[in-house]
């Protein structure tokens, strides 16, 4: 019993001390201090893409916009989207253009905590200067809403956030470029849009039991979304079994409707009203040939 108790107690102390590792363990995003002049209606577009509006407006609840969204219920526990008016207090008024681009591209908030993943930072790791600068514009622009962001309500273990340095560690790879020397120009412009500010992996990859994507398994659906929902698969594969063409794609994304007449609901629905019907033509195209893998010029 004594060996036992012994072990049982060096156990402890070996997790106490992985904790207060963790808990001091530092991030240190890469420094960003300058950017060029941002354009606020290429940023305003840009916030429509990356489902900024969607995400941080409580649409349902007839909330001010980017004042703070609907709460996204998971197996994990409860995430609030939080404020990103320019009020002081509770928004992101008080930021400097270079806490913002670190917030958005690494996912480290301007006191150093890691953000959740619920918050599709490693999509936007691959925005440009120019991007960031642009949407830091367009957020200057919006209102300033005096309202508190609710706590996030996880559960063990999920809600102590240091955890989270172990779980980019083991999860987060350095954001790449999806430009691909072989395919087409309007197929390069839907991968970057695809794979970065319009972050479709982040609800049609499925994800293992700690929440990161499956690499492997990208674009082929995923089950247990936010509110129990599933997504289908949108490989050029499934899509084309599926009897999607280029053009079902683009009107799909902008009313809302399948090739069949079925409106797009849940989630779904939300990132059509609030983002891609915004998209010009040129965009939705680009997006469709990437999806289906078109070889057009």
């Amino acid at each position: 019993m004594k060996r036992i108790a012994v072990l049982m107690c060096s156990v402890a102390l070996v997790a106490v001390l992985m904790a207060v590792l963790l808990w001091w363990w530092p991030i240190n995003p890469p420094a960003q201090t300058n950017f060029p002049p941002g354009d606020v209606n290429r940023g305003a577009y840009l916030a429509r893409m990356a489902g900024c509006i969607a995400c941080h407006t409580d649409i349902k609840g007839n909330g001010k916009p980017l004042a703070g969204g609907a709460p996204i219920a998971t197996q994990f526990g409860t995430f609030h989207p939080p404020n990103l008016t320019t009020d002081s207090r509770f928004g992101i008024g008080s930021w400097t253009l270079p806490q913002f681009a670190t917030a958005l591209r690494a996912g480290v908030s301007p006191s150093g905590k890691p953000y959740y993943p619920a918050f599709p930072y490693p999509f936007y790791g691959a925005l440009s200067d120019q991007d960031v600068a642009d949407l830091w514009a367009a957020f200057k622009t919006v209102a300033p809403v005096e309202q508190p962001s609710p706590q996030q309500d996880l559960s063990f273990p999920f809600n102590m956030r240091f955890g989270l340095k172990l779980w980019r560690t083991l999860f987060i790879k350095p954001s790449r470029s999806t430009e691909s020397a072989d395919k087409s120009t309007r197929w390069n412009r839907g991968a970057q849009i695809v794979n970065g500010p319009a972050h479709c992996g982040a609800c049609h990859t499925p994800r293992n039991l700690l929440g990161a994507r499956i690499e492997t398994r990208k674009f082929e659906g995923a089950s247990n979304l936010p509110g129990g929902g599933t997504s289908p698969a949108i490989t050029a594969a499934a899509l084309k079994k599926a009897g999607w063409k280029s053009s079902d794609i683009t009107h799909a994304l902008r009313y809302g409707l399948t090739p069949k007449g079925d409106s797009l609901g849940g989630s779904m629905g939300e990132v059509v009203s609030e983002g891609t019907r915004y998209l010009s033509d040129d965009d939705l195209n680009a997006i469709a040939t990437y999806l289906l893998d078109e070889p057009t010029k």
